[in-house]
C-alpha cells in the first residue's frame, strides 16, 4: 500500500484526493475572504503579476487548473477575447461552483469542468498556456500532473505555477509563528474551521522548495524553467516552457 503526505500526516495515497476535497468543501464559501485576510490582500497582486507574465494574446487557448473561485480564469478570458478560449477546471465541485457563479456574475461564461490534474480530459497539444495557482501542492503525484500539463500544451507552450514556497531564512521563525498559531485561529473565527488552515500550513512545508520544483518541472516535460520569488519567498511563480 503506497502512502503519501496529507500535511504532516502519512495517509494512503488513494485517500489523499478525498481528504483534500473535504478541506476545500469546508472552506469554499469563505475562500476569497480568507485569502484576503491571510495575505493582507497580497494574493491579488501575486495573481495580477501572474496574469502579466502569462501575456495571454487574443485567440489563445488557456487551461486554468485548480481554478477555484475563478479570478485567474476571468483575467485570462478578458485577454483571450471572443476568439480565444479559457477552460476553468478544479477537482473540487464546491470550489468550481463558487467560481462559476462569480464568473457568471461578471458576465463571463466559460467552459467549466470538474477534473483531476493527473488525468486531464483534453487532447495533446491543445493549449497555449496552462496555469495552476495554489493547487499543485495538494496533488498526490506532482510528477504525473506536470507531465499531463506538458502533454496538453503545444510545443513551446507555457506553464505557470503560482504556489506557496520556502520563505527567506530571516523570515522563517516569524512565518512559522504566524502559520501555526495565527492562521488556524483565523480559520476558526472566519470560516469555522481551524483544521483546514492547519493543513494549509503543513502542506506548504511539505511542498518542494523553489529549486526542487524547478528540477521537477525540468524532468517532466519543460525544457526551460525560471521562478520569481514574491514576498520574500512566501510565494513563487514558476514559469516552464514545454520542450519542442
Amino acid at each position: 500500500m503506497a502512502s503519501t503526505h496529507f500535511g504532516y500526516e502519512s495517509v494512503d495515497e488513494r485517500d489523499k484526493a478525498r481528504r483534500v476535497r473535504g478541506v476545500f468543501d469546508s472552506v469554499a464559501s469563505k475562500y476569497d475572504l480568507m485569502n484576503d485576510l491571510m495575505s493582507a490582500g497580497l494574493h491579488r497582486a501575486w495573481k495580477a503579476y501572474t496574469v502579466m507574465v502569462a501575456n495571454v494574446q487574443p485567440g489563445q487557448r488557456v487551461l486554468d487548473i485548480a481554478g477555484g473561485t475563478g479570478d485567474l480564469a476571468l483575467a485570462f478570458a478578458r485577454k483571450a477575447g471572443q476568439s480565444g478560449q479559457v477552460v476553468h477546471t478544479d477537482i473540487n465541485e464546491a470550489m468550481l461552483r463558487t467560481g462559476r457563479d462569480r464568473l457568471v456574475d461578471a458576465g463571463v461564461i466559460l467552459p467549466t469542468t470538474v477534473c483531476d490534474a493527473e488525468k486531464l480530459p483534453f487532447p495533446d497539444g491543445h493549449f497555449d498556456l496552462v496555469s495552476v495557482a495554489f493547487g499543485l501542492r495538494n496533488m498526490t503525484h506532482k510528477d504525473v500532473a506536470l507531465r499531463e500539463m506538458a502533454r496538453v500544451l503545444k510545443d513551446g507552450g507555457k506553464l505557470l505555477v503560482l504556489e506557496f514556497s520556502q520563505v527567506a531564512r530571516p523570515l522563517r521563525r516569524a512565518y512559522d509563528l504566524y502559520s501555526f498559531n495565527v492562521l488556524p485561529r483565523l480559520g476558526s473565527l472566519v470560516a469555522g474551521d481551524a483544521d483546514s488552515y492547519r493543513y494549509l500550513a503543513e502542506s506548504i512545508r511539505m511542498h518542494p522548495n523553489q529549486q526542487e520544483l524547478k528540477a521537477l518541472m525540468k524532468v517532466n516535460g519543460f525544457g526551460h524553467v525560471d521562478y520569481h520569488n514574491m514576498a520574500g519567498g512566501v510565494v513563487a511563480l514558476h514559469v516552464g516552457i514545454k520542450c519542442r
